[in-house]
């Protein structure tokens, strides 16, 4: 901290967020534990790179009699931007899951080959439920179905969130250069 840029810092904090947001657009369901290391992984680095040149500059140059009201109102904003960002994602999540549904759902039709085997396949195998066998195959292929739709629209807030972070990386070199001295630690954090 005190013999790097903090700018580099951010930035290679942002773009770890953006790679990692990226490498998890290709989601589905048969994902492993491995597939989802390496994401996670630059997240973790990431967010460390990334939050912490931000709190050292926006309160480390601060007088101390100055520090208890801006730490206040640095983490009134973060929360706030916080709270405001995940309900952003989470509409964008409902949304295009609504999105997804309605063109698996058209795709879904007794005009659709292999929807149809499925369903016969999924029939079949509860025949033992009798009469019931057709109507839980047809629910648990509208769940297979919904669980798809899901999928595809995390992969498509992942992809966002990728596009943000890297149009944020850049955005941090517009930031003034810090005080050389600038103390690391913005007074309790």
């Amino acid at each position: 901290m005190r013999s790097v840029d903090p700018r580099l810092m951010m930035f290679a904090g942002l773009s770890a967020l953006g790679l990692s947001s990226y490498l998890m657009t290709g989601l589905t369901r048969d994902w492993d534990f491995w597939e989802i290391f390496l994401p996670q992984v630059l997240r973790g680095f990431g967010l460390m790179f990334a939050m912490i040149p931000v709190n050292n500059m926006a309160l480390g140059s601060l007088a101390p009699e100055m520090m208890k009201n801006a730490s206040g109102l640095f983490n009134l904003t973060r929360n706030l931007g916080g709270a405001v960002g995940l309900a952003l994602l989470n509409t964008m999540l409902n949304d295009r899951t609504d999105l997804h549904l309605a063109r698996l759902h058209d795709r879904f039709t007794n005009a659709h080959q292999p929807a149809v085997e499925a369903l016969s396949g999924l029939a079949r195998n509860l025949s033992s439920f009798g009469s019931a066998a057709q109507d839980m195959a047809l629910k648990q292929m509208t769940l297979v179905v919904h669980r798809q739709g899901m999928i595809m629209a995390f992969a498509d807030v992942f992809l966002v969130l990728g596009l943000l972070y890297g149009a944020l990386a850049f955005t941090v070199f517009l930031m003034r250069r810090p005080p050389s001295g600038l103390a690391a630690g913005g007074g309790g954090h």
